[in-house]
């Protein structure tokens, strides 16, 4: 069976719960030795990156490596689609959210409601952000056709359901006002009606929550 090292609030690790539910794989979940970030953890994974993934005597961390790792070794179903360019696109879709998207959001986990105080107008820079993103994001899907339209749960898509819950959380407590592109919440919809999608949405939000003391 793999392995996963985990924690339960951790985006990537969400993220990598969905490939693997979409895949139908079997995978025992264990927390880091010593807790994430320890030396004891990187005894096990040099880079202490998490999530990681153990298959055998493989050892994989980094969330899209493992992806990738995972729609080669089990290719149904597929979470690539059959021709390059739309490959291609999947990949684009992935990487803005991996290097767009959710650093964006990821720059206010230091001030999360009940934490440090934001320096003065951070939180409102944070948020015109994090909306400029999402309109991108928005461009980038109008753009995309045939096989990388987003009809069907891919690589791509698996990080944004986590990064969107994410946003919801915050988006009262912080003050965020968020402006949901009308393409982003057709994507979503699609994307949330996956049954692997809703599973682990099922299971994520209460922790959410309950991690943010709401």
């Amino acid at each position: 069976m793999l392995r996963v090292y985990a924690i339960p609030v951790s985006l990537y690790c969400a993220k990598l719960r969905i490939l693997l539910r979409q895949k139908g794989l079997a995978w025992e979940e264990v927390a880091p030795p010593g807790g994430y970030g320890s030396a004891a953890y990187k005894d096990h994974v040099p880079s202490g990156n998490l999530p990681a993934l153990l298959d055998g005597d493989l050892l994989i961390a980094d969330s899209e490596a493992i992806a990738e790792y995972l729609e080669e070794r089990h290719a149904d179903p597929p979470m690539l689609p059959g021709d390059a360019p739309s490959r291609a696109h999947i990949r684009e879709r992935g990487r803005f959210h991996d290097t767009r998207l959710e650093p964006a959001l990821r720059a206010l986990f230091p001030y999360l409601p009940g934490r440090t105080p934001a320096p003065d107008g951070f939180v409102a820079a944070q948020a015109d952000q994090i909306n400029a993103r999402l309109a991108q994001l928005a461009r980038i899907l109008d753009t995309q056709t045939g096989e990388s339209a987003g009809s069907t749960l891919t690589l791509g898509d698996c990080g944004y359901p986590i990064t969107f819950a994410w946003l919801d959380a915050l988006d009262g407590p912080m003050g965020l006002g968020i402006a949901w592109p009308d393409g982003i919440r057709a994507y979503r919809a699609r994307a949330e009606a996956n049954p692997a999608v809703a599973a682990e949405l099922s299971d994520y939000r209460p922790k959410l929550a309950a991690f943010l003391g709401s």
